[in-house]
Formats: structure tokens, sequence, C-alpha cells
């Protein structure tokens, strides 16, 4: 398994509220791969400290309670996802509320797990992820959002949800309430297929299609990582952009 993490301020804003992390782990059962990535929400009100919370709490939750004893509890994710974000949320909710600075903070949240074959993930937000698997490139998350909500009515096209004036309202974030529901999926992974996850400063503005390309291209993921980062800045930059590429070898 070979990663790449980059997180961008892009070419306008002042203050990164992005923030993204990965890590291979070696175990008696194989090497186990945690990738988080998240974009913060609020503005003044510490958004970039909600993602970073949500980020560095997410790896230490799922190095503690998944790996034991250099093995690894696959058989149990599913808990371990839920009972991980519900911790993560706990931990921003508090701080919004003690903390004056941080009222009203919140973030979304993308976590990816691969081992021995198989890809968990799970998602609060519009943070996404992304597979290419067997030379097909599939969105696997949904989008917690106004404009995904509108697109499933058939209320707007996906190409009208680009430029829509809500396309920025999430309906569903760590830390604003204190319940949280995640969503987790599973899926294969075959040698050589790559994972993507991306904040909605690359996937806002560069079409499918050309992340499609951009990652379908026999590079290393590092390489392939700043090309990303470059054509959503090159295309618009007004938002930070994050992106972690892992491919599966």
């Amino acid at each position: 398994m070979k990663y790449s993490c980059i997180s961008h301020i892009g070419r306008i804003r002042k203050n990164n509220e992005d923030y993204c992390k990965g890590e291979i782990i070696s175990t008696n059962s194989g090497d186990i791969g945690i990738f988080a990535i998240a974009d913060g929400m609020g503005g003044h009100n510490k958004g970039e400290v909600a993602s970073e919370l949500a980020v560095e709490n997410i790896v230490k939750f799922l190095k503690n309670n998944l790996v034991q004893n250099e093995f690894v509890k696959i058989n149990y994710i599913d808990d371990i996802l839920k009972q991980a974000y519900n911790n993560v949320n706990s931990i921003i909710y508090k701080k919004s509320k003690d903390d004056e600075i941080c009222t009203g903070m919140g973030t979304t949240l993308t976590t990816v797990i691969i081992h021995k074959g198989k890809v968990y993930i799970a998602n609060v937000g519009d943070s996404r992820c992304y597979m290419l698997h067997d030379g097909e490139f599939e969105k696997i998350t949904k989008d917690h959002s106004l404009v995904e909500e509108l697109i499933e009515k058939h209320a707007i096209t996906e190409e009208e949800a680009k430029t829509h004036p809500n396309r920025n309202i999430i309906t569903r974030a760590l830390g604003t309430e204190q319940i949280i529901l995640v969503d987790i999926y599973k899926k294969d992974i075959n040698k050589d297929d790559k994972v993507l996850l991306a904040t909605d400063g690359l996937t806002g503005f560069v079409d499918k299609s050309e992340i499609n390309e951009i990652i379908s291209k026999d590079e290393e993921v590092e390489v392939i990582a700043e090309n990303l980062i470059n054509k959503a800045n090159e295309l618009s930059g007004k938002d930070n952009v994050s992106v972690i590429l892992v491919n599966y070898n």
C-alpha cells in the first residue's frame, strides 16, 4: 500500500479548514491502512479546529480499538467505526459548547480502512470517497448535502448542482448535534486499484471524468495527488482542497 496525503489552502482563502492524515500499520493480521479527511465549517468559528480534532481523534481511536495485540478486529469493524464517530462527535460538540470562539463549528469526516483485500468506508458530510476498481471509476459515498437531496428528487441536475447557490450547505456534520448518524460502505479491492478521498475543493470544481483521467495514469501516488490539487487550483482555487490517494499493491 502506498499513499499520498496533501492539503492546500487554495488561491483565495486565508486559512485552511481542511485536514487529512494517513497511517499504515503492520500487524500479525497483515498491514492495515487508516486514512481520514475532513472539511471544517464555521469560518471564524474555528472550522480548522473541528477538522483537525476529527481526523486526529478518529485515527487515534481506530488505532487503539481496531488493532489489539497486533491483531485486527475486523469482524467488529462496523461497531468500532460507529463508536469512533460518536466519540469524535462528542469531542467536537463539547469543544463547541465549552469554548465560546468555537461555537457553531462542525466538520465533514470521511474515513477509509483497508485490510486484506477489503475497503471499509465511513462518511458524514460531503467529503467523498472514490475507487478506481478493475479500471472502473466509481463514487462510493453519498453526499449529505442540500443539492444531493435536490438531485435525488430530480429537482436539479448534477450539472446544475455545481453552480447552485446552496451547494455548500451540508445536511449532516460532526460536532453540531449530540447524536450523529454515519454511513458505512464495504468494497473489495484488488492489486493496483486506487482509493481517493477528497474534499469539495476538488470535487466541486473538477469533473468526475477529469479526476478519473488524472488518477488512471501510471504515475506515483505523490505525482497524481499533486496533479489533482493543481487541477483544482487551476480551475478555481476558491476553496481549500485536500486529497488522499491510496494505491493498493
